[in-house]
């Protein structure tokens, strides 16, 4: 039982039923906030120790898991039993799937005039694409987004599935719960909350929209934050390694000619777009003259040149960077290294609730939480609505 836990969201209870990527990212936020998450997953997926459900699976952590068939009548009963419990019950199918399973926002209302239900798709609930299948790519396509990463004279070049699938999805869904909740916590009704990948990635994009109407952008990778400004890129370093500069402003890209002993009377100007390409070849050709380690400890905090300029560090060595082992950026939990809750709350900050779980590993415990007697719990095992996994017995 999870009521107790510290966090903003104590006390509230979210019914997740099972999806993937960006719902279980919401999820995740949501207990890191307090909240108790109980996620309904297929019972034809107890099976066993499948390792996509391991511990390690950071994704899934803080929640518990029961096994329902959400295709029997009674597991459907008990889905919306769960829902006039739940004050969040959230969902991220096709738009249609969760009515014709008899558990969509009015059937959960009906139980609950309280409850605020989430969707989430890729297109959103309504609209000609609505119904049309996607991925993280395809949303970002449509949002005018994908059209806007890459280098100049080179194709689209997508991203890891974080601007849609969890930005602008699962992150912006979380938000929108939490608006609702507030709102019936003072007094206001229910209501569904549509999340739509698609109206994410374009919202996270909005000061570009602007800056493109107002004639301040230009083409894929000819700006000063796209990789068209030689003072704003990646660049190798003499051991392979490679170092981020986002020497902007003047007095940073001073520094940054100071640190690197280019004196800026024999450099290309920089405000010159003609000359970017020179300017540079001159920043490669310096930056190959050191380590990735030699540069970051000339313009780190060690260092005495403050230049806008960090190590570009991989998954694996991100978590052991000083920075992110005084801050605790990221906690290891049962031997798997998690990135640590946030933003940061300072009189109820947001707690890691446990580890992942298998598919079922919490059916009896946690439907006797949310108040479902054992004998009905029994009795829905015997009937093949209910899986109880093996390692939560």
């Amino acid at each position: 039982m999870t009521e107790g836990r510290p966090g903003p969201l104590r006390g509230v209870r979210v019914l997740e039923l099972g999806a993937i990527g960006p719902v279980p990212f919401c999820g995740l936020l949501l207990s890191d906030l307090g909240a108790d998450v109980v996620r309904l997953d297929r019972a034809a997926a107890v099976t066993g120790a499948d390792p996509a459900y391991a511990p390690g699976n950071v994704l899934d952590r803080g929640r518990r898991s029961v096994g329902v068939d959400l295709k029997h009548p009674e597991g459907v009963g008990l889905a919306l039993r769960l829902a006039g419990e739940a004050d969040v019950v959230i969902e991220g199918w096709r738009p249609g799937v969760a009515e014709r399973l008899g558990v969509g926002p009015e059937a959960c209302s009906a139980r609950n005039p309280k409850v605020v239900y989430g969707r989430m798709t890729g297109f959103g609930q309504d609209g000609p694409w609505a119904p049309q299948a996607g991925h993280d790519i395809d949303y970002l396509a449509l949002a005018g987004v994908l059209g806007a990463f890459g280098r100049a004279g080179q194709p689209p070049t997508p991203p890891i599935n974080a601007v849609a699938d969890f930005g602008g999805g699962g992150l912006l869904l979380a938000l929108g719960l939490v608006a609702a909740l507030f709102e019936v916590r003072g007094g206001g009704p229910g209501q569904v909350v549509d999340a739509s990948m698609v109206d994410g990635a374009a919202l996270l994009l909005a000061p570009f929209f602007a800056a493109a109407q107002l004639g301040f952008w230009g083409p894929r990778g000819t700006n000063s934050l796209d990789s068209g400004a030689p003072f704003y890129d990646s660049y190798e370093c003499g051991d392979g390694g490679w170092v981020a500069v986002g020497a902007l402003e003047p007095q940073f890209y001073a520094a940054l000619l100071d640190g690197l002993g280019l004196d800026p009377a024999e450099v290309p100007d920089r405000e010159d777009r003609a000359r970017w390409p020179e300017l540079r070849a001159v920043l490669g050709a310096r930056f190959r003259t050191r380590t990735r380690d030699e540069w970051d400890a000339l313009f780190g905090p060690d260092g005495d040149h403050d230049a806008c300029v960090a190590p570009v560090l991989d998954l694996a060595e991100a978590p052991s960077h000083p920075h992110h082992v005084a801050r605790g950026t990221f906690t290891e939990r049962d031997g798997v290294v998690h990135p640590s809750p946030a933003p940061r709350l300072s009189a109820t900050p947001a707690t890691i609730a446990g580890p992942s779980c298998y598919p079922g590993q919490h059916t009896r415990v946690a439907l006797a939480d949310w108040g479902i007697p054992a004998a009905d719990v029994a009795a829905l095992e015997a009937a093949g609505a209910l899986a109880q996994h093996p390692a939560g017995a």
